[in-house]
This record gives structure tokens, sequence and C-alpha cells, in this order.
């Protein structure tokens, strides 16, 4: 991006000082034409004074306008380069638009780290695939889960919205322990909160029940162990054609 940035403005450059050089050397041309009889300039002396001016100032123009030259670094997103924080009025667009949103929270009393990535194929319905971590000393738990994220779009940098999905709890013993990881099913059920910095970028709080199904020894039927699910983090969003 740096080097994609420095070529105009070298090109611009050059052009500005081989203009200003071309026009030095015919006005020291013309400075060898004697004036008018009254010792007024000539003509071709006006003539070039005025076309090395407009010369150089259109150079300047284009370095002016040129993107990213003035820092050597060129915008990622072009409409984005002067308003850094702006968000389009209107509506919030989210058909056809992919996020990936990594943060860090807990489940239950112990720390997780979890990364999301939704679609959305229209404005209403998001497609969400994640997986948390939650590490511990003598056991941590992975937990993937497949989510339906459902919302209704509105003006404005406040956007909220419910999600409940399905998954696989994989709970690892420790190095002390000789024993096999074990894989229990979890649903989750909850929303959030999404405040957007810009156009493209959003922060998320999200807090869902996770409801973890198993069985304990000496005991039938199945035992449901209920956790909070609580979550912050960031929000990056592209759209992508269909």
């Amino acid at each position: 991006m740096r080097g994609s940035a420095v070529k105009p403005r070298r090109w611009l450059a050059m052009a500005l000082i081989t203009a200003l050089a071309g026009g030095a050397s015919a006005t020291a041309r013309a400075d060898a034409v004697p004036g008018g009889p009254d010792g007024s300039p000539d003509t071709v002396d006006v003539l070039l004074d005025d076309a090395v001016a407009e010369t150089a100032a259109a150079v300047a123009a284009k370095l002016e306008d040129a993107p990213g030259v003035g820092d050597g670094l060129e915008a990622l997103v072009p409409e984005l380069a002067h308003h850094a924080f702006r968000v389009e009025p209107g509506v919030r667009p989210f058909r056809n638009r992919l996020a990936f949103s990594p943060g860090f929270g807990s489940l239950g009393s112990k720390r997780l780290f979890v990364a999301r990535v939704t679609y959305h194929p229209n404005a209403w319905l998001g497609y969400e695939w994640s997986i948390g971590h939650n590490p511990g000393q003598s056991v941590h738990a992975a937990l993937h889960m497949l989510s339906a994220i459902v919302r209704r779009p509105f003006p404005g940098r406040l956007q909220p919205y419910v999600c409940g999905g399905y998954g696989m709890m994989l709970v690892f013993p420790g190095q002390s322990l000789n024993a096999a990881p074990v894989t229990k099913n979890a649903l989750t059920i909850g929303g959030g909160l999404e405040f957007y910095i810009r156009g493209d970028l959003a922060v998320r709080a999200d807090v869902r029940r996770a409801t973890v199904l198993g069985r304990e020894r000496d005991r039938d039927g199945i035992v449901a162990y209920d956790y909070l699910q609580q979550t912050i983090g960031l929000a990056f969003y592209r759209s992508i054609r269909p």
C-alpha cells in the first residue's frame, strides 16, 4: 500500500520539477530578447511566466487531491479516507455481508475466548459459526456452535439482535488425569447489541444462556448444566457478492 501511494507522489513531483525547469530555461532564453522601447516586458516573457504559473498550480492541485499522498498511505476503504468514523444515514445494511468477530468474556465463572464468523443472506437473518475456548488448570473446554442471528435493522449506530444455536462442548481433562475428552451437546439462546464505530466496524456485546446436556455417574437420565456466557469484542464487516 505504501509503495502504490508513493509512486503517484514521485511522478507528480518529477512533473513539477520538469515543468519548473523547462519554464526557467525558456524564461532565461527570453531574457536575451530585448523588451519594448520603453523598457516594458516583452510579450513572450509574459506568456512564459503565465504558462509556468499555470503548470505549477495544476501539478500542486493534483498533489493535494491524490489519495493518501499526504502521509504515504492509501485507504483500504476510499469512502472512509476523509470521514473515518462516519455512518451512512438510513437503515443499516446487512444483506450479503460477512462479519468476523473476535471477543473475550466468561462462561460461568471461567474465562472465555471466542471467534465468530457470520454470513447474512438477507437483512434480518444471519448464520453464525463460532468457537470458544474456556481455559483452566485442571480441566479446559472448547465450545463450537452453529447459531441463527435474527434482527430488525434500525437507522443509527445501535443494532440489537437475538440468537439461538446448537453445538458441542468438548471437555479436556488436565495432564494429571488419565482420561479421554468428553463430548456433550449444548444449546444456547440469548441476544446482543452492536455499536457501529463506522460502516464496517462495530463493538459487539453478547449475552447467552448455555445449556450443556450430559449424564452423571450413578444417575439415570439426562442432566442439564446451565452457564451464563458473556462476551464483548469487535465485529469487522465486509460486503460480498451473492
